[in-house]
């Protein structure tokens, strides 16, 4: 293990990014935000919002205090804007049942809304120092090439890559929390998806995929994500429309927004029951 530990411990010193949520002065909160925010997408996407979010909600009880729709017009076009609605459930929760601070506890972080079994680990980790394995897509990957010799993970995460990665963490609870941030960093600058950029890993010569002579995948095929045309850009529209505006807004302006009549009623109904959108007797807005 130390052949793993000490060269990527020493090249995360050397070449970490200088992010807000990993600063010293970065609060569970501010750690718990940023993981909601980074799913599923890309950290220049999240900085700006990040800030914008923080400065104005810098505690869970600043959030809690405003209506859910100020956390959907804040969320802006990061996109599954549900994680918005969730943020502020949590924020509610936080403040009413553990004294406006981000529990220390997997459990209690767990029964939060919008966090599950990977966030609550990352919190623990990140923002706690706690010893505990932070399994993302690019953690995963830089696994199951240095470990396992392939070049993708399974399409979810096994209980065989769980087992791994707790093995792998270092004894020490804060070189363990760095451990985990380190693989991540790994993940998004080197042992990238598309061309590793292996001649700069400090684990080319543990890297077992490397050695094998990097075998090309061999699983299930992976399908991208459609975006053009699908009921995710027409919500995102319909969203939008609402959220750039200072009260409510005519069905006519939805109409302008998405011409298709079949897909718009559908996205938009889909919209009232998540909670994006409330209908009034002027017409559609954020929900207060």
């Amino acid at each position: 293990m130390p052949d793993l530990h000490a060269p990527l411990l020493r090249w995360y010193a050397a070449h970490a990014r200088d992010l807000p949520w990993r600063s010293e002065t970065a609060t569970p909160w501010g750690v718990l935000v940023s993981e909601l925010m980074l799913q599923q997408t890309p950290v220049a996407r999240v900085l700006p919002v990040y800030d914008a979010w923080l400065a104005r909600w810098p505690r869970p009880a600043d959030l809690a205090a405003e209506p859910s729709g100020e956390a959907i017009r804040a969320w802006g076009r990061l996109g599954y804007p549900r994680r918005a609605l969730r943020l502020h459930a949590a924020a509610t929760r936080i403040t009413e049942e553990h004294d406006g601070e981000v529990p220390e506890d997997d459990d209690a972080l767990r029964a939060l809304p919008g966090v599950g079994e990977y966030t609550a680990s990352a919190v623990l980790a990140f923002a706690f120092g706690r010893r505990r394995p932070v399994l993302d897509t690019n953690v995963r990957r830089v696994l199951a090439r240095v470990m396992s010799g392939t070049e993708r993970p399974p399409a979810s995460v096994t209980a065989g890559e769980k087992a791994m990665a707790i093995d792998l963490l270092p004894d020490d609870e804060p070189t363990a929390a760095t451990w985990s941030v380190a693989l991540m960093e790994l993940g998004a600058l080197v042992c990238v998806a598309g061309t590793p950029r292996c001649d700069g890993c400090p684990l080319q010569n543990a890297c077992t995929w490397r050695a094998a002579g990097y075998p090309a995948y061999d699983g299930p095929p992976r399908r991208g994500q459609a975006w053009a045309g699908t009921d995710r850009q027409c919500r995102g529209r319909l969203l939008a429309v609402a959220r750039d505006s200072p009260g409510p807004v005519s069905i006519r302006s939805l109409e302008r927004a998405w011409p298709d009549p079949a897909q718009r009623d559908r996205c938009l109904g889909s919209l009232l029951t998540d909670g994006l959108l409330a209908r009034s007797d002027e017409g559609y807005a954020l929900p207060l």
